[in-house]
């Protein structure tokens, strides 16, 4: 780590001053963040063709947020929700970064610009009239509980 890149220190104070002690965002935020991250980071690193550990904030630009976001749906198979998941993790970070870093404010921007993905919405399933008269057939009307249960229904 050289002492212009200032990522380590930036993703520490995310995940440990505003992740935890500002947002107060649970484990299983926290957790999921951290995971999102490790993929985005391990993707990069190899994209790039260095380590980890010698990522600059600089080699995490829109596009290469893009290609993860599209590796994570497409290659490693995750579902549009996860995507979106992946997503929100990034564009935390980068909405703290801003604050943080007022040079890294155009990078931030084009990185949080980044649409979420909408999912197909599926037809509503309806039931036809013989089926719902075969559901309120159901309930023995002769008990308080068919009774209640019918009107239930």
């Amino acid at each position: 780590m050289t002492r212009n890149n200032h990522f380590p220190h930036l993703m520490r104070a995310f995940f440990y001053e505003w992740l935890v002690e500002q947002r107060n965002a649970s484990i299983h935020t926290v957790r999921s963040y951290r995971d999102a991250w490790r993929l985005f980071l391990r993707f990069v690193a190899k994209r790039a063709g260095k380590k980890v550990a010698m990522i600059t904030l600089a080699d995490l630009t829109a596009r290469e947020v893009i290609a993860f976001l599209g590796h994570a749906e497409h290659e490693r198979g995750g579902t549009i929700g996860t995507r979106n998941c992946r997503l929100a993790a990034i564009r935390s970070f980068f909405n703290f970064v801003a604050t943080r870093d007022p040079g890294s404010i155009a990078q931030c921007v084009e990185i949080l610009n980044i649409p979420i993905k909408r999912a197909p919405v599926s037809e509503p399933c309806y039931l036809d009239p013989m089926e719902v008269t075969a559901i309120l057939a159901q309930p023995d009307r002769s008990t308080l509980e068919g009774m209640r249960d019918h009107a239930l229904l």
